[in-house]
């Protein structure tokens, strides 16, 4: 039923957006030059919305239409790459409120001075995985850094994964008896206790090994609900993955998903830029970027992608 809707609402939108261009070319046609001004602002206004129509035909992919979960990770740079998972974290929520997105962050572990280890946030909205899904991979940084009693230039890394929020993936069954579940207090800045009660959640995956961990929320069974949905996403992805290893492994190919080169980079010093390397899309402003636009570089991955025929 929910599919149903879905489709109805795009049929029904396809066949507003023709009445409005056949209402146009109908008014177009009176020759009335009194409605010259009102036809050009219509006909703008039609054009971005084919514009962004276009845009919405990019994400094809199969979860591409579900919502997200995004989980950063600081890597290599110490106390820098935890003050950069932080600003990662602030560019997102930005460019999701430019969108109309809905977040939640589910669950944060701060850093021991500044910063944060690790944050995984839910994004609901149309094609939230569709457009995050570009932003997965290794993001760096060089700036000067406020750490460095020397003010010295500093290069940090981060690991931003992103994973579909699926409700009933066919091949991910959970077993209860495979869960191992431990309750514990929540933890602020230094390992801090910040609840009196053990609402904090973790769940083990034991066939698989994976460990999923939500301490954000007062209550102990949200904490559990929403571990649960990181679990399932997880867990779709790896047999995502391990349906591509099976496929390449027929092809005689294969190249790991592990952390390696940046997919974009991001200079604060001795210049401003952001570069995507997989597209060599630069923005000039990076400060505009670190503000939540980045549209400019998910489009140019989509459409490269496209182009590819990925």
């Amino acid at each position: 039923m929910k599919k149903m809707a879905a489709l109805r609402d795009e049929v029904e939108s396809w066949q507003s957006l023709n009445q409005r261009i056949l209402d146009t070319q109908e008014l177009s046609q009176l020759n009335d030059e009194s409605l010259i001004p009102e036809l050009h602002r219509e006909v703008e206004e039609i054009e971005q919305e084919l514009s962004r129509r276009e845009f919405n035909a990019m994400l094809s992919g199969k979860y591409d239409n579900n919502d997200a979960l995004l989980a950063i990770h600081a890597g290599a740079g110490g106390t820098d790459s935890q003050d950069w998972t932080e600003m990662l974290l602030r560019m997102y929520l930005r460019w999701a409120e430019r969108r109309g997105f809905v977040t939640e962050i589910l669950d944060s572990t701060e850093g021991e001075e500044a910063g944060i280890k690790s944050v995984t946030i839910s994004f609901e909205g149309p094609y939230a995985y569709g457009y995050l899904r570009p932003e997965k991979g290794v993001h760096r940084l060089v700036r000067l850094s406020p750490f460095d009693s020397a003010h010295r230039r500093h290069t940090s890394f981060a690991l931003v994964e992103i994973l579909p929020q699926v409700e009933d993936d066919p091949d991910v069954v959970i077993n209860a008896n495979d869960l191992r579940i431990d309750t514990y207090r929540s933890a602020g800045a230094g390992g801090q206790n910040v609840q009196k009660n053990d609402t904090a959640v973790r769940i083990t995956h034991l066939p698989s090994g994976i460990v999923v961990t939500c301490q954000n929320e007062r209550s102990q069974v949200q904490n559990k609900e929403n571990a649960m949905r990181v679990l399932r996403a997880r867990l779709s992805e790896l047999k995502r993955v391990e349906r591509e290893e099976h496929i390449a492994d027929l092809k005689g190919e294969y190249t790991k998903a592990e952390w390696g080169s940046q997919i974009r980079s991001y200079v604060l010093h001795p210049y401003q830029m952001v570069k995507d390397h997989r597209t060599n899309f630069e923005v000039g402003n990076a400060q505009t970027v670190l503000d939540g636009n980045l549209d400019g570089l998910v489009e140019a991955y989509l459409r490269a992608n496209i182009t590819n025929g990925k």
